[in-house]
Order: structure tokens, then sequence, then C-alpha cells
């Protein structure tokens, strides 16, 4: 297996590449982004391990523009931030995975083993769903080519019925990924921002794409038109 890795601590490169190397793996190096996306564009890979704070291109800015280019190498961030909202920024850029400095040398091949297992599956960064289109990481909402405007639950909501796109979730599901688990209000709130998801969404476009199905939950299809 080919793996790039792309880390601006030279020492720490090396150190990896000859771990990688001890493990059958083949390692190419680059210390700065321009080179990593330079080296990701002409060669094809089975894994690319990613540093974030980058000289030249930042690791998100690889990450995303790979993605952006069709291009499904997976990723695993290697990156002393291990703040919870850089890994979900990490995440939603499009990459498969996530480790923190200081890590575990063996838990680094063993992500990278999963990773490769599962292959270049196609994870665009954004979402569609008919002529709704959303940018989880920008947080950003499309009706065909009008932004939307949604307050962060109303954006969860719709993102959660959007990575389920066609299956039915019930109220308790969407409570359970929106909502924390210590929540004891009123499970009827969650019809109230599916109103306000309609009334933002589907109304003013006349179309009904979120779905209702008495009993069971709700259900974002396509052709709610």
């Amino acid at each position: 297996m080919r793996v790039l890795v792309v880390d601006d601590e030279k020492r720490l490169a090396e150190s990896v590449r000859a771990g990688l190397r001890a493990e059958g793996f083949a390692v190419d190096l680059a210390h700065d982004g321009v080179d990593g996306l330079w080296l990701a564009r002409e060669h094809s890979y089975d894994a690319i391990v990613l540093d974030l704070m980058l000289p030249g291109v930042n690791g998100y800015q690889v990450c995303a523009t790979l993605r952006a280019e069709q291009d499904w190498t997976p990723i695993v961030m290697l990156t002393a931030k291990d703040g919870e909202w850089d890994q979900v920024e990490g995440l939603d850029t499009g990459a498969d995975d996530y480790l923190t400095k200081p890590f575990s040398f063996p838990v680094l091949v063993a992500r990278l083993r999963a990773v490769v297992r599962r292959g270049a599956r196609e994870r665009p960064t954004e979402i569609s769903v008919g002529d709704i289109r959303i940018d989880p990481s920008a947080r950003r909402v499309w009706r065909g080519p009008a932004e939307v405007p949604l307050t962060a639950r109303e954006f969860s909501v719709l993102l959660f019925l959007a990575r389920h796109r066609g299956d039915v979730v019930s109220k308790s599901q969407i409570l359970e990924a929106v909502w924390d688990f210590g929540f004891d209000g009123d499970p009827n709130i969650v019809e109230v921002y599916i109103r306000h998801l309609r009334n933002k969404l589907d109304r003013p476009f006349g179309r009904e794409a979120i779905q209702t199905l008495r009993g069971a939950g709700y259900r974002l299809v396509s052709n709610g038109g």
C-alpha cells in the first residue's frame, strides 16, 4: 500500500515513514501543503496522512481541494489540534479519520488499514437532496439557486434528515442526534423544528420534500415537487 504523509515536522514525518515502511507500506513525504497537494494530484495513493497546521496551504484546504476535485483517497488527519470543533471541521471537510498528537503509532497503522479496507468511496463535502444543497462545513443551505438562512438547530435537524435521505427517521432518533441524551423537555419540540424547516425550505418554493409518516416519523425526499 502506498501512503502519502504530509507533515511539516520533519523529524516526526521521517519517524512515521520509517515505521510505516517497517509495516510494509510504501511512503512518500511532503513537508508543506503545496507539495502535498501536488503529490496527491500527481500520484495514486491508498491513503494520505495529513497534518492540519501546514505552511503554504493548510490541511483543511488540501482536503477540501482534493474532495472538490473528486479525489476520494482516504485521509487520516494527524494534528496537535485536539478541540472537538477542529475534529468536526476536519471530518466535515472530507477526512475519513482524525488522530491527535501525541499519538500511538500502532493506532495510526490500524486506522490506516481500516480506511484502506473501506476504500476510496465517494464522500462529497456537500450533500444534495433534489435541489436542496447543504454544506455541512460552512453550515449553509440552498434551495435551487436561493440560499436559505437557518438557525443552528434547524440546520442540525435538516442535516440529520439529509444524511438519512429517503429513510424514515423517528422523533426519538432526531432528539438523540440533535439534542443531548439528557434532554427532558417536550419531545414535540421536533415537530416545531420540522414546521420551521417546511416554512423556510418547502412552502416558499411550492415543494413538499419533508414528509411526515404518521406514527413512524419523518423523511426527506428528493422529488418533493
